[in-house]
């Protein structure tokens, strides 16, 4: 009787070097290479597993296909003092957003509120990596983003014209840990559809359903259907605006411009995502609004709780406990997603994730 794989923890360090040298070994300068593993791995470390390593075989695809730009030179081609409009250059996604991320607090610096656009960007992993940035300067990130294929139709339709469009506010607190929301437009994210299938797990009734519009519940068959947004046709039209705010907006692709890159290597995504970044000194004192939010947060734990709940969490906690417990116990990686990465490491002539994979 042969034993079933298990799944396997790593540090941080270990997965984000494994990732460099993976990206660098296809022509990626060392310094990008370190960026790109350094988010990707952040995004393992918070739990957002369908937006880290997991990525790392199509990424690669992308870059040996010549579907992204190994050396972009990302530039501002629209500004004013609190706004810009950055071009990627069809470089990886996590270059552009970071360095739109950056000019965005310089500029809220200045005039209390900045909103960088992007075009011409790639996936960038989960929407929260960005909106987190602004906290360490006092500040507070709102991030939006098209996705990188369209999974969602107009309500009532069966045209997918419209993708996961997330959303991700990140606002600090004194003692607390910052209130943090990342969610997608549509009940799941497409990465966790990925994710569960990798786990080799079926997903909830409720998350996606085929065209004749009965549950869709297996990974491997996500194609046949598509994901359903959050609050019917409410999050239908969330969808829709996000879309216009973070692509249409700042000249990225929306509707049926969008490119997916699941299935299509090769052509240019022109990928748009914005970020909003609110400096609080321009609002009062950074410490009162941050004891205020603490005394928010508080009683919103402590509220009285409906029979059999055990707690009352807020937005980003679980993350923020995750992260906590995946810096002393790893990270963990699925053995599907170690079989592939193990192979990946092969085809490059890379150092395996692991040494030695367990049988």
């Amino acid at each position: 009787m042969t034993s079933q794989p298990t799944t396997v923890s790593v540090g941080y360090e270990t997965l984000r070097d494994f990732i460099q040298s993976a990206l660098a070994s296809q022509g990626l300068p060392e310094g990008d290479a370190f960026k790109v593993a350094s988010l990707m791995a952040e995004a393992d470390m918070q739990g957002s597993d369908g937006h880290g390593v997991i990525r790392l075989p199509q990424y690669i695809k992308r870059i040996r296909a010549g579907g992204i730009n190994k050396h972009p030179q990302i530039r501002v081609v629209h500004e004013r003092p609190g706004s810009a409009v950055v071009d990627g250059d069809n470089g990886m996604g996590h270059l552009v957003v970071s360095q739109a991320v950056d000019l965005a607090i310089e500029k809220a610096r200045h005039c209390g509120v900045a909103w960088v656009s992007t075009r011409m960007s790639n996936h960038a992993g989960p929407a929260s990596l960005y909106s987190r940035m602004p906290l360490q300067h006092d500040m507070l990130g709102l991030y939006f983003a098209v996705g990188n294929a369209n999974h969602l139709p107009p309500w009532g339709g069966t045209d997918m014209l419209l993708s996961t469009n997330p959303i991700s506010a990140a606002i600090p607190g004194a003692q607390e840990a910052p209130v943090v929301l990342d969610m997608a437009t549509t009940v799941a994210a497409y990465g966790k559809v990925k994710a569960k299938a990798k786990r080799g797990e079926q997903m909830p009734v409720g998350w996606m359903i085929d065209r004749q519009g009965q549950p869709l519940t297996d990974p491997n068959r996500a194609g046949e259907g598509f994901l359903l947004p959050i609050g019917d046709y409410k999050g239908y039209g969330l969808a829709l605006i996000v879309g216009l705010l973070a692509g249409t907006l700042g000249g990225g692709a929306m509707g049926r411009d969008v490119v997916d890159f699941n299935a299509d290597h090769v052509s240019t995504t022109n990928t748009g995502q914005a970020i909003l970044v609110i400096d609080l000194s321009a609002f009062g004192d950074p410490a009162v609004f941050k004891q205020a939010v603490d005394k928010l947060v508080g009683d919103i734990r402590n509220s009285e709780r409906l029979p059999g709940v055990d707690r009352i969490w807020l937005p980003g906690e679980q993350s923020h406990l995750r992260r906590e417990r995946y810096e002393v116990q790893g990270i963990p990686i699925a053995p599907g997603l170690l079989t592939e990465l193990d192979a990946l490491a092969r085809e490059l002539n890379i150092t395996p994730l692991l040494q030695e994979s367990p049988a």
